[in-house]
């Protein structure tokens, strides 16, 4: 959330290069997300489980305190600086993979229906949401009015002790909810043989040309991944520069956030009467009506903002749980050679999640160098221009609410949601333990 604003208002790297910082090392991932999760698919057909590798991400926290602890000679350069974070993000981007790719193929290996999916990543929407809230209150407070290397440290070394200990808690979790394996030996084939970048993209290439839905689905998540972390990249510049209350990101940021406590349980209960879809194209369409909303900036008072990014916190939490659910529909239906490979497609996913990432910030930067902006070291202050004002309001406003309408007319194509809620879960395996969704199909 705070990565660039970190480099362009407290290292001083300029917007382009700043988004470009970021982008790079996440266009590693389009590779990375898929090999994990082909490797996860590997582990899971010779042990049973994927908890190793899940286990192996639980080293995240120490390379995101060395992403906002750079040294002061490092510091003092902003290429320098830029270099130093980029290759601590693509460090921390391998980790992050290592650990989200094997725990959202779990849904997929328990035997539960339709609904039943959508319940289990409920709950994980739910303490997502507690994360996010708690780390992007306590961000912009660590970090402090000054901006300094020093307060970002100390916040990264605070939210890493916290990212360290619920990745612990995470692993026990997905243990104990994990069916039974098969003895080894029956649980299926693994892919053989060393595997380069160019069989991971010619797995990519297969995973989405095979499965019409998923391909629409990862299509449409793109467009949304990249437009929520938009939003929140922007959100430091909007509140300071739009609203000229740089001590309200904090609050908007609960605005967005919190709402998903509240909101998940009763989505999950809408989406049983409406349908996933229906849910999620309503979620769509009103994230860009708050979007527009946001353009007011302060000349209506702070009580409009908020109230749009309540509204926009709402829509955050369907966009985080529909598509997560439908992940599994999508695998499902497409056969038990396919299930076989659900890690695959969890990498792909997870890419375009972590595309979505990149894209959001980077699109923004770019708004932000047309519009001149100009970047500042810690400390210093710099007299914007009209145009980077008028960069700030509608790279945060208008391109937003363009990116979600376009992944809305994308989600229109998708037509396997009801099928899937007729289809029944596939019958447990002998030996599988009871998990939480059974029988809700």
């Amino acid at each position: 959330m705070l990565l660039l604003y970190f480099l362009t208002d407290t290292l001083g790297v300029a917007p382009w290069l700043a988004g470009l910082a970021l982008l790079v090392p996440k266009a590693v991932d389009i590779v990375l997300h898929p090999f994990v999760g082909s490797l996860s698919d590997r582990e899971r057909a010779r042990r049973g489980n994927r908890l190793r590798l899940l286990a192996a991400g639980c080293a995240l926290a120490p390379a995101f305190v060395a992403l906002f602890a750079v040294p002061a000679p490092v510091a003092d350069r902003p290429w320098a600086a830029a270099v130093w974070v980029a290759g601590w993000f693509v460090v921390a981007n391998a980790l992050f993979a290592s650990y989200q790719v094997p725990y959202l193929a779990t849904p997929t290996d328990m035997t539960v229906g339709y609904h039943g999916r959508t319940r289990v990543l409920s709950f994980r929407m739910v303490v997502l949401t507690v994360g996010i809230l708690v780390g992007g209150a306590l961000a912009p407070l660590l970090a402090g009015e000054g901006d300094s290397v020093a307060r970002y440290a100390v916040m990264a070394l605070v939210l890493g002790v916290f990212t360290a200990v619920f990745q612990v808690v995470g692993v026990g979790g997905v243990r104990d909810l994990l069916p039974a394996g098969a003895p080894r030996g029956t649980r299926g084939a693994a892919p053989t043989g060393r595997r380069g970048p160019g069989a991971t993209l010619a797995e990519v290439r297969d995973v989405l040309r095979r499965n019409a839905p998923f391909r629409l689905l990862t299509l449409a998540y793109l467009l949304a991944s990249t437009t929520t972390h938009l939003v929140l990249a922007g959100l430091p510049y909007y509140t300071r520069h739009a609203l000229h209350r740089p001590g309200f990101t904090t609050v908007l940021m609960a605005a967005f956030v919190a709402p998903a406590l509240l909101t998940t349980p009763l989505w999950f209960r809408v989406s049983r009467r409406w349908g996933k879809q229906r849910c999620l194209l309503l979620a769509q369409a009103v994230f860009v009506a708050g979007a527009l909303g946001l353009g007011a900036g302060d000349a209506a008072g702070p009580a409009v903002p908020v109230l749009c990014t309540l509204v926009l916190g709402v829509c955050f939490a369907g966009l985080q749980l529909f598509p997560f659910s439908m992940v599994p529909d999508a695998v499902r239906e497409a056969g038990r050679s396919e299930i076989e490979r659900t890690g695959a497609y969890t990498g792909v996913w997870t890419a375009a999640e972590s595309m979505g990432a990149a894209a959001g910030p980077y699109l923004y930067s770019a708004v932000l160098a047309l519009g001149g902006y100009a970047a500042a070291r810690a400390g210093e202050e710099v007299a914007q221009t009209t145009g980077a004002h008028t960069a700030i309001l509608l790279g945060f406003t208008v391109l937003p609410a363009l990116l979600m309408a376009g992944s809305l007319a994308v989600q229109l194509r998708y037509r396997l949601d009801a099928q899937a809620a007729r289809s029944p879960g596939p019958p447990p395996a002998q030996g599988r333990r009871k998990d939480p969704g059974r029988g809700r199909a």
